[in-house]
């Protein structure tokens, strides 16, 4: 069961007809009739809708796509533009205005894959699928409360995420130089964490980003190698995240989704890794692991705007 009302039918579409108007020519009695012709009575033309315009903007700035191409920096501010938040002065308080809202892509809190789940013990997710191809793909990631999105990475990718309503804890991490593996020396310090990870091949990462973010609130933005590239996403109230994946996963092209454990800093002791005492908390380390058997993505029927191919 979903709601099926998208955008375009709550707006409808407005059609302006133009009055005659009657002139009196005051060298004769004819009544003219003055009409405006039809090509300037169809200037008047429907905005873009928001979920259009992404994707004509991420068309042109992923044209040149691959894994590890980053877009240029007026590129990124294209894209940022279309999912930053403003503020409109014509509202009383200057109240912040997302240019991309939830209704411009068909989602209300109230849908049902915002609803508490009580017969999982971790709930699941709904996917909806805007848009793909080589070198871009749009999505939506429902969340109900609780919902997570477990620790994973993005290789080769510049990603966009944009939280459309709700609150979210947000952890993510970037790979600390040199870019090498580091085998574990010794057991952990931790006894309990010793009998849970028997042969930790674990590597050093710097956090990034531990915080909560309510909507409305700016994207955020990861690189290949920076922003955040892995990160985890918590849902503390109903949230929807709309995801612009610049180039997409690809398992051919050697882009899979790796999931990670994170360890405290001081859980291990790693030949060669050290940091001073008020380093430790900014730092931790991955460990790879196999997708967790409890995480749920189901795909459902995107029913908002739909994408007009160009």
């Amino acid at each position: 069961m979903g709601i099926e009302t998208t955008v375009a039918d709550k707006k409808g579409t407005e059609l302006c007809e133009l009055s005659t108007r009657k002139v009196t020519d005051s060298n004769s009695d004819t009544i003219k009739t003055n009409r405006r012709p039809k090509k300037q009575r169809r200037r008047n033309k429907k905005m873009q809708l928001p979920v259009q315009k992404l994707y004509e903007t991420c068309k042109d700035v992923f044209a040149i796509g691959g894994a590890g191409i980053v877009p240029s920096t007026d590129n990124i501010e294209k894209l940022r533009a279309v999912l930053v938040i403003v503020l409109d002065a014509y509202k009383p308080g200057f109240y912040c205005v997302d240019d991309i809202q939830p209704d411009d892509v068909g989602l209300s809190p109230e849908m049902p894959y915002f609803r508490t789940q009580s017969t999982r013990r971790t709930p699941a997710i709904t996917y909806l699928h805007l848009f793909d191809c080589d070198n871009f793909s749009i999505g939506i990631f429902c969340l109900p409360p609780s919902g997570v999105i477990p620790l994973h990475n993005h290789p080769g990718m510049t990603v966009f995420s944009k939280l459309l309503f709700g609150t979210m804890h947000i952890k993510s991490y970037d790979w600390v130089d040199p870019v090498a593996d580091v085998p574990c020396s010794t057991s952990a310090l931790n006894p309990s964490q010793s009998n849970a990870v028997q042969h930790p091949g674990v590597r050093l990462a710097k956090l990034k980003v531990n915080a909560d973010f309510t909507a409305p609130c700016n994207a955020s933005i990861l690189y290949p190698a920076d922003g955040g590239n892995m990160h985890c996403f918590t849902a503390l109230t109903p949230c929807a995240v709309l995801d612009v994946l610049g180039p997409p996963y690809s398992d051919p092209e050697g882009r899979h989704c790796q999931y990670y454990l994170d360890f405290p800093f001081s859980d291990f002791i790693v030949d060669g890794i050290k940091l001073p005492e008020d380093q430790r908390e900014g730092h931790a380390w991955l460990q790879e692991r196999e997708k967790p058997e409890d995480l749920a993505v189901v795909g459902s029927l995107y029913r908002g705007p739909k994408i007009v191919e160009k």
